[in-house]
């Protein structure tokens, strides 16, 4: 089970977040059959997602994590609740291009010259958004700058996902350390050091290595303290009930030339790809319910 740390360290200057994700990568891979640079891509954001969701503190509160640049992905979007379940998608889920100078997966190529989105629903009048340019395109420096432009806290941001010789997810986390107000030059300056000499974040956890390994390897001698753990999973909120309320809202006249084709058809979730079927009989029904409303 994939699952995630909260601690602080250095007499709570720093905050901490560490989290293993491979199981809900492969599941977001799996439903929207990406190729391997997409569940890169992908997988670095539901990681990077479901860390900052963790940070609110409502049930009812989401985040929005929204990248849209000029490469051949498009879009990411991807959404989280305070509870550890994660969800999204890619734009153009099966974009396949050459490896990098490095010979790694082109994230950055994948992903253009854009922006980078968060949106807070802490369910107030209106969310709070913040938006900030892709500095790098591979998702974890953007973020970095994105807390320290947009939320002005400055943090540590590491993201990573192995993808397997059979395109299935062999690893995958991340951590994100901030400093928090008041915090000393010098311990911010420790801190780098240590996040820079620090392996990646996938040539670690490929060794075996935890999200507890992790904060003792990097924050262990500076008076770290694991406050709560939290499982992880990919989980779509989307129901049955809210696709029956689309397609209600598409019409009475069309509702029933749907149905009028006596055929079933079948919708699926952009976050998730989850099917949905509708017989002509219960499409009619449908446009009897927007006929309903519509009178009233």
């Amino acid at each position: 089970m994939d699952y995630m740390l909260r601690a602080t360290a250095a007499n709570d200057q720093i905050r901490a977040f560490a989290v293993v994700t491979k199981e809900t990568v492969e599941e977001a891979r799996k439903r929207h059959n990406t190729s391997p640079v997409v569940t890169a891509a992908l997988g670095r954001c539901l990681t990077a997602a479901v860390m900052m969701g963790w940070q609110m503190k409502g049930e009812k509160d989401q985040l929005t994590l929204r990248i849209e640049g000029s490469g051949p992905i498009g879009m990411i979007n991807v959404n989280a609740n305070s509870f550890g379940e994660v969800w999204g998608y890619a734009k153009n889920p099966q974009v396949d291009l050459p490896l990098n100078n490095k010979g790694k997966l082109d994230v950055a190529g994948a992903i253009g010259i854009g922006v980078l989105t968060i949106i807070k629903d802490l369910g107030l009048k209106e969310p709070y958004s913040g938006q900030t340019h892709l500095i790098t395109s591979e998702v974890a420096e953007d973020l970095a700058y994105y807390f320290t432009a947009s939320e002005q806290v400055p943090s540590a941001v590491s993201l990573g996902v192995l993808v397997d010789r059979d395109y299935s997810v062999k690893c995958a986390g991340g951590f994100i350390f901030q400093m928090m107000p008041g915090a000393s030059d010098e311990t911010a300056a420790q801190l780098q050091d240590r996040v820079v000499a620090f392996p990646s974040i996938t040539q670690y956890l490929s060794e075996g290595h935890t999200p507890e390994d992790l904060l003792q390897d990097l924050l262990g001698d500076m008076d770290l303290r694991i406050l709560d753990r939290q499982d992880v999973r990919f989980h779509c909120n989307c129901n049955r009930e809210r696709v029956e309320r689309a397609l209600i809202s598409i019409g009475e006249k069309d509702l029933r030339e749907l149905a009028s084709e006596g055929e079933d058809i079948e919708l699926r979730c952009d976050c998730c790809n989850e099917p949905y079927s509708f017989t002509s009989e219960e499409l009619t029904a449908l446009a009897e319910i927007a006929a309903e409303r519509r009178q009233k």
